[in-house]
């Protein structure tokens, strides 16, 4: 039982297999448009919707991208997808055919696929509260939570240097708000994320210089030498004609390391070889396995309230007053008919900031799951009391038992093991839709497995080690429910 998110992971991937594609250069300019690839979440400065005109998308890097088409002669088209997926879908060659979305220039992104000359530098700045003026460096964050971008540099940096909690996020705004909250304890961000976001959280400040400097670059195909070539002479052209400057100047960017850029010289990366799965698998089970116990524990507990609440609202609909029954209807309607992912972001932030309620990640996706499938266990558990013979409930009113005395020792047992089946499936569907609440910087076995397949390139080995572990647990979790529905049914002999 393997969750979507991860089976999309591994079908991009098998796509990018092809190694012997052919340099697609030629394509491209008889079409006469680049497609390039990012994700419209990645917020300012670098790609977001004009406030003027919100069918807009401005920032530097659409500016850089519309200046590069221009430069070779092409026509620019944005092509939107999840930036932690950029790299596998640029491998099918069929989504876009480059990648210019805050890319870096590192070994883990060489071993992948080609990368051109720099056309942007930046630096890893540390951001914690104004209030704290103890935290001036990594090392005073030992044991301290600290948020970063996922399969970024900085999630890179922070694990080579140990000793803090990492809080994986997947977007440029929220680890903010969660450290303006108290909730995490810094963030490591790139500077131009860090330029963007602090005038609008006055109650947070930098602290210390950068701690590291890197380079943004296009991703291409490593087929795609003809295309490298030509992107790279267009980006020295673009440096050396003064467009880069003035791009970056009209988002308060340029400065000197950008005005070094333009004396930039490839001394060559150390690619990082690419890691076997299999090979190494002493290292990344027992990952993927702590991993899946934060899944177990989410699923377990988000299931108990949701049993819980569920028959609550099936008692309250079904036998409650008219008002009680009404609001029992419309908390059923609500939950089902509005998405997970919005309950998540609602309790989880949006309570935050309205009621000052600063749930933990973790208490967080329990209650959210909880509340969302309570809705999904009232009805399960009506279809299992509406299933139980009226003439049963006669029976017990005949032989001067109360309404509640028949409920609770006729009906619910009856309607239980009527409605186990229906119960047992929403247990192994919230294992798997569980891989949603890596939103809000949990991470379970979903995640773990994309931070992983994105570390060491081995989408395939790793997605089927994550395969096999859902398909374990759920399978554990049917064995262990056919084992209940027998002890309750009823042998007629």
């Amino acid at each position: 039982m393997f969750s979507i998110r991860a089976t999309v992971w591994i079908l991009l991937t098998l796509g990018a297999l092809d190694l012997r594609a052919q340099d697609r250069w030629p394509e491209i300019s008889r079409k006469g448009v680049l497609r390039w690839g990012n994700d419209a979440e990645g917020g300012a400065p670098y790609i977001y919707h004009d406030p003027s005109n919100t069918d807009r998308l401005i920032g530097f890097e659409v500016e850089f991208a519309e200046a590069l088409c221009a430069r070779l002669g092409l026509r620019s088209e944005f092509v939107q997808n999840n930036w932690d997926l950029l790299v596998p879908a640029l491998g099918t060659g069929d989504t876009f055919d480059l990648i210019i979305a805050g890319l870096e220039r590192t070994p883990e992104n060489l071993a992948r696929l080609s990368m051109s000359r720099p056309y942007f530098a930046f630096g890893q700045q540390l951001v914690v509260r104004s209030n704290d003026l103890s935290l001036s460096s990594l090392d005073r964050l030992r044991d301290r939570s600290v948020g970063v971008l996922s399969a970024s540099a900085s999630q890179r940096l922070l694990e080579r240097h140990g000793g803090v909690r990492i809080r994986i996020y997947q977007d440029n705004v929220n680890y903010f708000q969660d450290l303006e909250l108290g909730r995490i304890d810094a963030v490591l961000a790139d500077s131009p994320i860090v330029e963007a976001n602090l005038p609008l959280h006055p109650h947070l400040r930098k602290a210390g210089p950068f701690l590291e400097t890197g380079f943004y670059a296009v991703g291409v195909r490593s087929a795609d030498r003809e295309l490298l070539r030509r992107v790279d002479d267009a980006i020295e052209s673009l440096q050396q004609q003064g467009t880069l400057k003035r791009i970056y100047s009209r988002y308060g960017l340029w400065g000197a390391a950008q005005e070094a850029l333009s004396g930039w010289r490839d001394e060559g990366v150390a690619v990082r070889e690419r890691i076997s799965v299999w090979r190494d698998w002493r290292v990344y089970l027992p990952l993927l396995l702590r991993a899946s116990v934060t899944t177990v524990w989410v699923t377990c507990g988000g299931m108990a309230l949701a049993v819980v609440l569920g028959l609550v609202l099936v008692l309250a609909r079904l036998h409650g007053p008219t008002s009680i029954r009404w609001v029992a209807v419309a908390y059923i309607e609500i939950f089902r008919g509005t998405p997970l992912l919005l309950q998540i972001y609602f309790i989880y932030f949006g309570l935050a900031q309205q009621l000052g309620l600063r749930l933990s990640a973790g208490l967080a996706a329990v209650v959210a799951l909880g509340l969302n499938y309570a809705a999904n266990e009232a009805e399960n558990y009506r279809a299992g009391i509406q299933g139980v013979p009226q003439g049963q409930v006669d029976a017990g009113l005949a032989l001067g038992m109360t309404r509640s005395l028949v409920l609770r020792r006729v009906v619910l047992p009856q309607a239980l093991r009527l409605c186990l089946p229906s119960v047992t499936n929403d247990f192994i569907a919230m294992f798997k839709d569980s891989s949603i609440v890596s939103v809000i910087a949990l991470v379970e076995l979903t995640k773990e497995y994309q931070i992983r397949a994105i570390d060491t390139g081995d989408y395939v080995g790793l997605g089927l080690m994550t395969a096999g572990i859902y398909f374990a647990i759920s399978y554990a979790a049917s064995l262990g429910a056919r084992q209940l529905e027998r002890r309750l049914r009823r042998d007629p002999h």
